[in-house]
């Protein structure tokens, strides 16, 4: 009976040499992995903070807007900015 996880012949001498060049350039591709990883984690930490930054900016906008209504003012938009005028 023979094992099928082995090869019944020896490798080849072309075999070993391109096994040996596989091995060889495993270490810069593995490193060239590693480092487009880290470039898109920074990337995606740097779209989080920015998503999390306009969501919170647009929630603090809608907070004024909600207490403005809530004492009887109405929201005026200028030109850059937003005004509560009493009624």
């Amino acid at each position: 009976m023979t094992d099928l996880n082995k090869p019944n012949s020896k490798p080849t001498d072309s075999e070993v040499a391109a096994k040996q060049a596989l091995n060889s350039t495993d270490g810069s591709v593995h490193s060239q992995q590693v480092s487009i990883k880290a470039w898109s984690q920074k990337l995606l930490v740097v779209i989080l903070c920015v998503a999390s930054f306009y969501g919170g900016w647009k929630s603090y906008e809608s907070n004024m807007v909600n207490e403005c209504t809530a004492n009887g003012g109405q929201m005026i938009e200028g030109q850059r900015t937003m005004l509560c005028q009493s009624l």
